[in-house]
């Protein structure tokens, strides 16, 4: 599916932060402020400083302060973006600091902004196994979204031109529906002893009108980058997904639910660990993430926010929770049949070190399936 050649994805610069990168400790900073996002002619997704109820962006749209920063006043005619809520916002120190998310559709190639030592910006698809020359490979895409890297090396043109230095490890995830409605982007490094500067963006182009009755159900696809608190390094995910929305109760937002399941865990090269993971946790596979379900979770423009987690069966027999986390999503089409998200979770690496997992998925899914 290609877009238009050159869409931006502005996002707002963060605030300041000191991290470890890898055994050497390195302090780095920027400075706040936001820009509004451009998605192309056909989108409505103005960010206009509040509104005539007056309502303060900075506090989350129309005073909902579960949805992350974006469109404000959204309705369900226009178009809405979402992107990564900075420490400011109320995320995770490092958070949000990616500004640029600028799609090439004819070199399928993306331009990054605000992340320290990633090359000339540019991010290029990455093939795990296959033929690297083929570019419809199957194996370069995490479920169903592609990865793309920056580069591992740039080169001083001011300086010697043999000599290189060495950037740090940066990957990015592109999904999007197929009539190109709906879409998200990650960008994640693992470069870093705590979690490291990234971001990400969810968007629907067009509006939703919304059934005041009955129920649909989605089906669709998982995928996630890894990285950790506690050690550097980056891993992937992918997974199957559902969702089910009642248009009738609860009657304060509707009802929603939704479970990932059948995930796989890889290195940053493709190989599938998943049973390094497994078997630490007296488990045949990796717990299903399952939607917390309760009232007000779905707005009159389309958008849903809620509460994940899973869990595992302890070395006694007793289920104890294992992952904990917020998903963020929106449906898109005349009658809902499209929906993209965010989800956010966290838990303790059953493996050796006891560091933090974050693992940032993204989906999109299709009305149709149950």
């Amino acid at each position: 599916m290609d877009f238009a050649a050159n869409h931006k994805w502005i996002e707002r610069m963060s605030v300041f932060r000191n991290l470890c990168v890898l055994l050497l400790l390195m302090s780095l900073s920027a400075c706040g402020g936001s820009s509004p996002f451009i998605a192309g002619d056909d989108a409505d997704t103005t960010t206009d400083g509040g509104g005539d109820d007056g309502t303060d962006p900075a506090t989350g749209v129309g005073g909902d302060d579960d949805l992350p920063p974006g469109t404000t006043n959204p309705s369900p005619d226009r178009s809405i973006v979402r992107f990564e809520p900075t420490e400011e916002d109320g995320g995770e120190v490092g958070d949000g600091f990616a500004t640029v998310f600028n799609y090439d559709a004819e070199n399928d190639e993306f331009e990054v902004d605000n992340l320290a030592f990633d090359g000339a910006n540019v991010y290029r698809r990455v093939v795990f196994v296959g033929d690297p020359a083929d570019p419809t490979d199957d194996s370069d895409l995490i479920g169903a979204a592609r990865v793309y890297a920056s580069d591992g090396t740039f080169t001083d043109e001011f300086g010697d031109p043999d000599a290189t230095i060495g950037q740090f490890q940066h990957r990015l995830l592109y999904g999007f529906s197929e009539d190109g409605k709906v879409r998200y982007a990650i960008v994640r490094t693992g470069q870093y002893v705590e979690y490291g500067f990234g971001g990400f963006l969810y968007e629907r182009r067009g509006g939703v009108t919304l059934p005041t009755s009955g129920q649909a159900g989605y089906t669709g696809t998982y995928s996630a980058l890894r990285d950790f608190s506690g050690r550097g390094g980056l891993e992937y995910a992918s997974g199957d997904m559902t969702m089910a929305i009642d248009f009738e109760d609860f009657n304060d937002g509707d009802a929603v639910q939704g479970q990932v399941f059948n995930r796989r865990i890889f290195d940053i090269n493709g190989n599938d660990i998943t049973n390094d993971i497994v078997n630490e946790i007296n488990g045949d596979e990796i717990p299903t993430l399952v939607f917390t379900v309760g009232p007000g979770v779905l707005t009159s423009s389309g958008e849903i926010s809620g509460q994940v987690g899973s869990n595992i069966v302890n070395d006694d027999g007793t289920l104890i929770g294992f992952e904990t986390g917020n998903y963020y999503a929106i449906l898109e089409g005349d009658n809902a049949e499209n929906v993209v998200g965010i989800i956010v979770s966290t838990h303790i690496d059953p493996r050796a070190g006891g560091a933090t997992v974050r693992e940032t998925g993204g989906f999109t899914l299709e009305r149709g399936g149950g």
